[in-house]
């Protein structure tokens, strides 16, 4: 039998082929905030009749790379997608002389930048506009939206950082941030990160059981070295405690009008389920889904039966809120 002249169908790409590499129709460009500081913006626009848009937002020191799979199943899905790397991290710049330190010593100067590029971005399309957000990320947004500056048709937050673990818990921990910060530099990382198998371990064990895709971030840090973030400062720290204290007692949370899915890991080693879980309980449409001992804090990245579960709750709610 021959097979010279039998064509070969092209092989239609999966959101992990894109773990490790970038869409031939997607773009990176700047994003200027009000007061100058330049923002790295990544599209990936839907050419024809998209269900609608939606804004993805990481965590802290997250960058849009590390969400790619998630940005790739969302366009598969007919979401025209978008993603901006925090201030201070990414390809954001940074917000302490050392590049390597996760500096804040407020979150509202990301309140107010989700709140000026959410108004910029509302404005260049039309249809649904959905807002996804990880973490530290679904933190800013959940202030966003008490304060009413961001008006998305429905919120996906995933493993809110509402409150942060600490050994000490909230109220101690937060003390002992405050003091860290008066004895010496607020932006001297509040921990040291050793370059060691065991630290990498325990590092993805807190993050996913999926080893592979841990992989990926040191994959996309080995190309793009610039995007490399370590430790928070000892002032990021005190202003997690801080904000998400306030957060949590804010009574503006009550009447947040739109409808949020929350996704909790409650084997979360990183932030406080349980914070999350209070708060979700005062918004009023609030959908909550629980994982277990499976997942750690990135359901976005964990292994594929979480990740499989993650995906269908967020379609379902997303095609329920056009």
């Amino acid at each position: 039998m021959a097979f010279e002249n039998v064509t070969v169908p092209a092989m239609t790409p999966s959101p992990a082929d894109f773990r490790r590499a970038i869409a031939d129709d997607a773009r990176f460009s700047t994003w200027l905030a009000p007061d100058g500081w330049a923002h790295r913006r990544f599209d990936w626009p839907v050419a024809t009749t998209p269900r609608g848009r939606i804004l993805v937002q990481g965590g802290r020191a997250d960058t849009a790379e590390k969400y790619f799979e998630t940005i790739a199943h969302l366009h598969a899905r007919g979401w025209s997608v978008t993603t901006v790397d925090w201030r201070g991290q990414g390809g954001s710049g940074r917000l302490a002389a050392d590049p390597h330190v996760g500096h804040a010593d407020d979150f509202g100067v990301f309140v107010q930048d989700l709140a000026d590029f959410w108004r910029a971005w509302r404005q260049e399309g039309a249809g649904p506009v959905m807002l996804l957000a990880h973490s530290m990320g679904g933190h800013i947004v959940l202030r966003a939206l008490a304060h009413r500056v961001i008006d998305p048709d429905a919120v996906v937050l995933v493993a809110p950082m509402v409150g942060i673990r600490s050994p000490l818990g909230a109220w101690l921990g937060e003390r002992v941030a405050r003091l860290m910060t008066r004895i010496g530099d607020p932006a001297r990382p509040a921990w040291k990160v050793r370059p060691d198998q065991r630290s990498a371990g325990h590092r993805q064990r807190l993050l996913t059981h999926d080893v592979d895709r841990f992989a990926d971030e040191a994959w996309w840090y080995a190309r793009k070295p610039e995007l490399l973030l370590g430790p928070p400062s000892w002032a990021w720290v005190l202003e997690a405690f801080r904000s998400g204290r306030r957060l949590s007692a804010d009574p503006r949370i009550a009447t947040i009008a739109q409808p949020i899915l929350m996704l909790v890991a409650e084997a979360d080693g990183l932030v406080d389920p349980q914070a999350a879980l209070a708060l979700a309980a005062r918004l009023p449409d609030a959908t909550v889904v629980r994982f277990g001992d499976e997942a750690a804090h990135e359901l976005l990245r964990e292994s594929d039966p979480v990740r499989t579960r993650v995906y269908a709750v967020i379609d379902q709610f997303l095609d329920a809120h056009r």
